[in-house]
């Protein structure tokens, strides 16, 4: 998976296609991404220890990553991940549209 925490991403299809978000969190294992403002589920909580005051939490829920594509920060469209290896023989992500690194 080449969605890392941090990314600037548009959802492709599903209930929020054409919605731009962050990734809040990226769920390797299971494929998946956690979106901040996309996929919202309400959660009903009980007063706890920690939280004194119980009630209706929004809580973001993972989307799968294949339904997200990177926007590049350079072009601003949405495209795809290229690799390439830069001067200290380190792997980097590339914009296949325009060539930056990502």
């Amino acid at each position: 998976m080449r969605i890392k925490k941090g990314d600037r991403v548009i959802v492709r299809s599903g209930k929020y296609k054409g919605r731009r978000a962050e990734v809040v969190r990226a769920l390797p294992s299971d494929g998946k991404v956690v979106l901040e403002g996309v996929n919202i589920a309400k959660r009903h909580s009980k007063p706890t220890a920690q939280t004194y005051q119980g009630g209706i939490i929004d809580k973001f829920m993972p989307l799968p990553v294949s339904a997200v594509s990177i926007v590049c920060r350079s072009c601003g469209e949405p495209t795809r991940i290229g690799m390439r290896t830069d001067e200290q023989d380190r792997k980097v992500r590339v914009c296949k549209k325009c060539g930056a690194e990502l």
